[in-house]
């Protein structure tokens, strides 16, 4: 994960501390060699830090104490001298070249955008992964079985139960409590379900297999080994432990490239999943005429695939599903003043989508690898469908 973005990220932690070493320590207030050095100490720590994570082979470090920490610090201590040092060298420059006055006022307002950044990473770290929303939806179908009006479905998707090993346990906890009270007549999980092993699922499974009974799920980019390194042996039996944890431990139906039949009164529903059709993992193993075997064209199909951005590019072409519900993007974790950065990478990055009557729900999650939310809670979803 930090061995993607090394480069910027030293390029930042260092170049902040040279701006304020050289614009104030040196020139401002001629602070002594030694004082400076105390003030480079926890630049080189994090950059003694940043390049050990990025020297790690997996994704993420197996404990992820590491790089939440660093995650941490990254938030409390580089972004502020960053944000700090950008709006003064902004105000450095109008002062010289523009307004000529002696006063620079990217001082005062980088200290005050600096000060408002901690408090919101505090909050985003806190209180924003606490929350979570239950939204509700009703959609309208022309061809809805009768006997499915008013079917009710809680999606799920993006646990990634790792990151609430811990303290947080108690935030999975209000999560599953929340799924409980809907009391769906059935509960779909679009993937994800841990963050890089199966040992997170392992350890948090009595939180789930109550809330849970009786999902149905297909696999996320995190739930292959892409983010792991060893033999393929080694990975072929993770998978497995994975898969094996879903289907007997959770007691979950696990569709891959496969569907199951609903029935409710003398009308059925077909509940299809794909593998995840992403950038990778899992390409290769999509096959939507295994998914659709024994499907009708007539029926009604919910589709379940973990990456979005599959909805244009094979769903759409290449099924009838009237229903499609994905997750993956967590809408960014994140939203100001309704913009999210996920929607710079695909154009169906979280909400609701339809096109010639056919739809596409895209969950905000229920977690995420990274603990941080911002006006973007943690999300239960609600579904009921309706017969036109």
């Amino acid at each position: 994960m930090i061995a993607r973005i090394v480069i910027p990220l030293l390029l930042i932690i260092v170049l902040s501390d040279v701006y304020i070493d050289v614009h104030y320590f040196r020139k401002h207030y001629k602070i002594s060699w030694w004082l400076r050095l105390l003030w480079w100490i926890p630049t080189i720590f994090l950059v003694t830090y940043t390049a050990g994570l990025a020297s790690i082979k997996d994704f993420a470090p197996h404990d992820l104490t590491w790089l939440n920490t660093y995650l941490v610090l990254i938030g409390l201590v580089v972004g502020p001298k960053a944000i700090f040092a950008l709006f003064s060298s902004i105000g450095w420059f109008v002062r010289k070249f523009i307004t000529h006055t002696h006063r620079n006022w990217g001082h005062y307002i980088g200290l005050l955008v600096g000060a408002f950044m901690v408090g919101t990473y505090i909050y985003g770290l806190t209180l924003g992964f606490s929350e979570v929303r239950v939204k509700h939806i009703d959609l309208a179908f022309d061809n809805l079985p009768t006997s499915f009006d008013g079917f009710k479905i809680v999606h799920v998707s993006d646990l990634h139960l790792g990151t609430f090993e811990g303290w947080r346990e108690h935030i999975l906890a209000a999560e599953m409590d929340s799924i409980s009270k809907q009391q769906a007549d059935q509960i779909l999980f679009t993937g994800d379900i841990q963050n890089m092993r199966p040992q997170e699922v392992e350890n948090l499974v009595h939180y789930l297999k109550k809330a849970m009974k009786g999902t149905i799920a297909v696999l996320g980019n995190h739930d292959y080994t892409y983010y792991v390194k060893g033999s393929p042996d080694e990975l072929a039996l993770q998978e497995q432990k994975l898969k094996h944890l879903i289907r007997d431990s959770l007691g979950w139906t696990l569709l891959n490239n496969s569907n199951v039949v609903l029935h409710r009164g003398n009308d059925t529903l077909y509940i299809c999943g794909e593998e995840n059709d992403g950038k990778v993992p899992g390409l290769g193993r999509v096959n939507m005429p295994a998914t659709l075997r024994g499907v009708g064209k007539d029926a009604f199909v919910i589709m379940l695939q973990h990456d979005p951005s599959a909805w244009r590019r094979s769903i759409l072409p290449d099924s009838h599903a009237q229903l499609t519900l994905s997750g993956h993007t967590h809408a960014s974790q994140m939203q100001v003043f309704g913009f999210r950065p996920t929607q710079l990478l695909q154009t169906e990055d979280y909400g609701l989508y339809e096109e010639n009557k056919r739809f596409l729900y895209v969950t905000a999650g229920l977690g995420g690898l990274v603990p941080f939310r911002l006006n973007m809670p943690n999300e239960v979803t609600v579904i009921t469908l309706h017969s036109k």
